[in-house]
């Protein structure tokens, strides 16, 4: 009964008209310091579609397990055939070729890989289907009831894939995640990355970070018989295009994670987060949809949208932390 409500809701909010989806540019969202003040708050109970924003679960689960002492960031793991049916945005991961968990978190976070998360998934819970009930009984622990998982990458169900749902999810619920990954200083060697590059070695992959906020930028080196596949980039604008960076006061980003999604049925997403002064503010926006004419002409792209809205929130927050 729940899920069929939550359902309802997704769907009445994703198909209104184009008049009211201009007058409102997202599904959902809020804005809170790291105790979970609230700064601002609107729709943040509207169910969505998080899109590849479910990935910040599947990195949190691996930052614990390792914490736990379960694996290692430096642990090699082999691809199952379960990532090798996904589409991009992906590694390109075949069945047998290796990762280091380290990399393929880089893989998940900065080039938003499907097929990295899915890796991700298995050696944590053993198979795809352990790993989505961990998602969501952690998610159930951290108090998120009107969100749920079916995979931990958030791709739309399609003919090829086991999932046959989408994930749904708050903005409410996804500031309660957010709240526990940057608990975790760990999190922002990942999320901080602007660019790295992924390299073919013998028997799979490596990742070499190249740019990161607020630190300088590095050359890769490779090994014999290795080369630069392609160069993996941040979907975050805020944090990687210049002319949307937000600086503080010493002349440092503020910006340093945490990860954007998209699908054409949900729109764009992000949970947003930066630090000004010791203090740290959180932005949470889903469901941005185009940006629409009279006609329903398209005038500016939803990720666009995305961005504007959130860049906003994130600039009012960091301000009034030290205000």
């Amino acid at each position: 009964m729940r899920e069929a409500l939550l359902a309802l809701a997704l769907i009445a909010a994703l198909a209104a008209p184009a008049a009211s989806r201009r007058a409102a540019p997202y599904v959902g969202a809020v804005s809170a310091d790291s105790t979970g003040r609230v700064l601002f708050c609107d729709r943040a109970d509207s169910v969505a579609y998080p899109a590849s924003v479910t990935k910040l679960m599947t990195a949190l689960i691996v930052v614990e397990d390792v914490r736990a002492g379960k694996y290692s960031f430096l642990d090699k793991v082999a691809a199952t055939p379960d990532a090798s049916k996904c589409e991009p945005s992906w590694v390109g991961l075949k069945t047998g070729e290796r990762m280091s968990v380290r990399d393929l978190l880089y893989a998940t976070m900065v080039e938003s890989a499907n097929d990295a998360a899915i890796v991700l998934g298995v050696h944590s819970a053993g198979s795809f289907a352990a790993f989505v009930a961990r998602m969501n009984e952690r998610a159930a622990e951290l108090g998120m009831t009107a969100t749920r998982y079916y995979n931990p990458n958030g791709l739309p169900p399609k003919k090829q894939y086991p999932w046959k749902e989408f994930n749904v999810s708050t903005a409410a619920d996804q500031l309660k995640l957010a709240l526990q990954l940057v608990k975790y200083p760990e999190i922002f060697e990942f999320t901080s990355v602007k660019t790295c590059d992924l390299i073919k070695t013998a028997d799979g992959y490596r990742v070499s970070v190249t740019r990161a906020v607020n630190r300088p930028q590095r050359e890769t080196n490779l090994a014999p018989g290795e080369k630069i596949v392609k160069q993996l980039r941040n979907h975050n604008n805020i944090m990687r295009v210049d002319k949307l960076k937000i600086f503080n006061p010493d002349g440092k980003e503020s910006v340093d994670g945490l990860k954007t999604g998209y699908i054409d049925a949900g729109g764009s997403s992000i949970v947003l987060t930066g630090s000004r002064g010791g203090k740290r503010a959180i932005v949470v926006v889903l469901g941005s949809g185009n940006e629409l004419d009279a006609k329903g002409r398209t005038l500016k792209k939803s990720s666009a949208v995305r961005d504007e809205n959130a860049r906003r929130l994130l600039s009012d927050a960091l301000g009034s932390l030290v205000w």
